[in-house]
């Protein structure tokens, strides 16, 4: 078992003679995380930002630069894109998506795909979280929810689900990283989601959520270790999709199923998706493996998203095939 720490500076020193007393095995991967969070905002404030036409895809946008996005792509490719609220935040930000329309021209694969398929795309998920992520904590994971017992903000919204709600891997404390929330689908961002998936759930083929890091690619189960029923048909399109994601730069991606490959959780959006009807639900944990962790550098956002891409129209093309 590898895992990744994140330990605080007046704790290291004790830590490690600790872990060499214990025979631990160890590496550390960054020094000095706060100098390194420091760099990346530097780098940020003095970035050249450009008008929405010349929407640089290289670097990392705040909520409000992605959702300004959205807008201009609505407004100026209408023949494109349809974008639309599913609802509203904690904090009431509008949770937008896009939908992808039947005229795209250039790409001969893209263009079967979006012929014989309808593609709805939610950049942010979790955008009271995202927005807090720019303002105050960069590290924050959870929703800006409020307890009214305890003074901790946010729900863990890969836990909230009503799929094994707060069983294994999930947490029932309100301070907790994996808290579930007080009940399933208690906050907003899920509701709205699974009302969206819900209301279309015969059509929906395939649900995939991109979340970071550990470079695989996951389905279900996550909260238990058994085999779904259509597990040929599945991993058969993860294993391709891998391969075709390695032939960009020869990144290798782990796949299988959720609970044997990353560990077992309860809630996610995945099993959630697949318990209710949708045949093929995917996790992706994009780069990297820790050595950057949730501090990626901007320099790898194009050459992830490329092999990513490679990955989703393999999938995309192996639901087109029909699987049985």
């Amino acid at each position: 078992m590898v895992t990744d720490v994140r330990v605080p500076q007046n704790t290291s020193r004790s830590l490690l003679p600790y872990l060499q007393q214990a025979n631990i095995q160890y590496t550390i991967l960054i020094s000095d995380l706060q100098k390194a969070i420091e760099n990346q905002i530097g780098l940020r404030s003095y970035r050249n930002r450009r008008s929405l036409s010349g929407y640089n895809y290289e670097v990392y946008h705040s909520l409000e630069e992605i959702q300004g996005w959205m807008h201009h792509l609505n407004k100026t490719h209408s023949d494109l894109v349809h974008m639309f609220s599913v609802g509203t935040s904690y904090e009431g930000r509008p949770l937008f998506v896009l939908k992808a329309l039947q005229t795209y021209q250039t790409d001969p694969a893209m263009r079967k795909m979006l012929t014989q398929l309808y593609f709805y795309i939610m950049p942010v998920f979790n955008v009271d979280g995202y927005h807090f992520s720019w303002t105050n904590d960069r590290f924050w994971r959870k929703t800006r929810s409020k307890n009214t017992r305890f003074p901790c903000h946010g729900v863990d919204a890969n836990r909230n689900w009503k799929v094994k709600w707060c069983d294994e891997g999930a947490s029932f404390h309100p301070c907790d990283d994996t808290y579930c929330g007080p009940f399933p689908e208690s906050e907003p961002e899920v509701k709205a989601v699974a009302h969206f998936l819900r209301k279309h759930r015969k059509q929906i083929k395939a649900y995939l959520s991109f979340h970071a890091y550990a470079q695989m690619l996951l389905y279900p189960y996550s909260y238990k270790y058994a085999t779904i029923p259509n597990f040929s048909c599945v991993e058969s399109a993860a294993y391709n999709a891998v391969n075709a994601l390695q032939s960009a730069y020869g990144i290798r991606y782990r796949y299988g199923p959720a609970s044997s490959t990353l560990y077992v959780s309860s809630g996610s959006s995945m099993d959630w998706a697949y318990k209710n009807g949708i045949p093929y639900a995917f996790a992706f944990e994009l780069r990297d493996t820790g050595h950057f962790g949730f501090l990626l550098p901007e320099t790898l956002i194009k050459p992830t998203c490329t092999e990513t891409m490679l990955a989703v129209k393999n999938i995309t093309l192996h639901l087109l095939k029909k699987c049985h």
